[in-house]
């Protein structure tokens, strides 16, 4: 009998276990797909591609993130081209960073870890607003890469590691190629490789021209936008960058830095509310993606980027 009454008072017991392990189950699957819809986004979702420069679309090595990713990518490569830092450094940096926190700016990790880069103030990287500002984090690493010996010569992994001393090294070798990709994009070596489709329909405020000319500063430095030639940008809508190689460009290649600056503004089309971005002769409309045009008397070739903002 006490084994029979033990047995019966204990099924209530293994139902609610049962019950909680199912639960537990769908949430933890629920939690992974939201996961993956939040960082390759789903179909019709805001979201940006990047595709290799002998891949079409819909052939070729291509990589898919949120506009929220590719924004901090942008801002990666532009702080590090902006300090004279090669193309090798700026993979370096944006496969540390998919690794740490998914290109996601996140006030969270282990221990004290925060940002980008998942960087602690108690180990001397900043305080923690400092580490919350993209362009500071980002900076932090080029000045830790920039002392790490040959590091443009050494496997992704060690250079990267020597900066970060993570735990798991290993981790960033799986995320070169992505990197490596998103690179050559937003460095400007493959042009009209990233499209983006923000979400700007949800937004209700106008495109801001004194933010754009504003994160353009601080992104790459003062000398990208002459303030004489910010003049009107308020009236008409439209924010100009002459392109000029960057002082300290690895190769010196005006078209290159043409295409970092559009790339620039596409991937932070949905934060700074822009619709239309052309270069040389190209146009890329935000919804619609990149497209062949005559340049037109007022956007003469490669002498300038033009970046539209949504009214």
């Amino acid at each position: 009998m006490p084994r029979t009454a033990t047995s019966a008072s204990s099924r209530p017991g293994r139902g609610r276990f049962l019950r909680l392990t199912a639960a537990f189950a769908v949430l933890t699957a629920l939690a992974g797909y939201l996961a993956v819809q939040y960082v390759s986004g789903s179909k019709g979702s805001p979201r940006c591609v990047v595709r290799s420069a002998d891949g079409p679309k819909g052939a070729g090595h291509t990589y898919e993130m949120s506009p929220e990713q590719a924004s901090n990518a942008a801002v990666i490569s532009a702080v590090g081209t902006t300090r004279g830092m090669p193309e090798r450094a700026v993979t370096i940096a944006l496969a540390t960073a998919l690794q740490e926190s998914a290109l996601r700016n996140i006030q969270h990790g282990d221990r004290d870890s925060l940002g980008l880069f998942q960087q602690r103030p108690s180990q001397g990287w900043g305080t923690p607003k400092q580490i919350m500002d993209p362009v500071y984090s980002s900076g932090e690493f080029y000045d830790h890469l920039a002392e790490v010996p040959g590091y443009s010569r050494l496997p992704l992994t060690v250079a990267a590691q020597r900066v970060q001393r993570s735990g798991f090294p290993q981790a960033y070798a799986k995320h070169e190629p992505d990197a490596a990709l998103l690179a050559a994009a937003l460095t400007g070596r493959a042009p009209a490789a990233l499209d983006c489709s923000p979400d700007t329909a949800a937004a209700t405020a106008p495109g801001d021209a004194a933010r754009v000319r504003a994160e353009l500063v601080r992104s790459f430095g003062r000398n990208v936008l002459p303030e004489a030639l910010a003049a009107g940008a308020e009236a008409t809508g439209t924010v100009a960058v002459p392109v000029r190689p960057a002082v300290k460009s690895d190769d010196g290649s005006a078209a290159k830095r043409g295409w970092e600056l559009a790339h620039w503004a596409v991937a932070r089309a949905g934060a700074l509310r822009i619709d239309r971005v052309s270069y040389a002769d190209r146009v890329w409309v935000a919804g619609e993606g990149w497209r062949t045009e005559r340049a037109e008397q007022d956007e003469p070739g490669t002498g300038e980027v033009r970046i539209r903002l949504a009214q």
